[in-house]
């Protein structure tokens, strides 16, 4: 730790990182339960400064994984609650994570000019 009391790298960083972890575990603990949840990857987690907020950034959402969180949400931020040392646990909104669409987008893009190069 430096000299002057700073972390290497900031509270919030560790924070969404643990996050990360413990959600994750707990979408593979779900996924054995319900089918619908299937194989969903936890991309990133971004808390709010005042730490009351979470989005927790997955490579895909479908309404069927959408439903599922939207049910397990409260189970999920009890195991959160229950594995993290936190005042207050950040109430947990889930969304897909918008970098996994542009990269499809920017493939996508790159295919068709490939293709439309192969054809002249």
């Amino acid at each position: 730790m430096a000299q002057d009391g700073h972390h290497p790298y900031p509270r919030s960083a560790r924070l969404n990182q643990i996050l990360r972890e413990v959600i994750s575990e707990q979408l593979v603990r779900l996924s054995d339960i319900d089918d619908r949840l299937g194989l969903v990857t936890v991309t990133g987690v971004e808390t709010a400064p005042d730490m009351r907020m979470a989005v927790v950034y997955l490579d895909s959402m479908s309404s069927d994984v959408k439903e599922v969180l939207d049910e397990r949400r409260a189970q999920i931020q009890s195991a959160v609650n229950a594995q993290t040392r936190m005042k207050r646990t950040p109430k947990l909104t889930f969304m897909a994570d918008p970098a996994i669409a542009s990269g499809a987008a920017v493939e996508d893009v790159l295919r068709r000019m490939a293709h439309d190069d192969e054809e002249h």
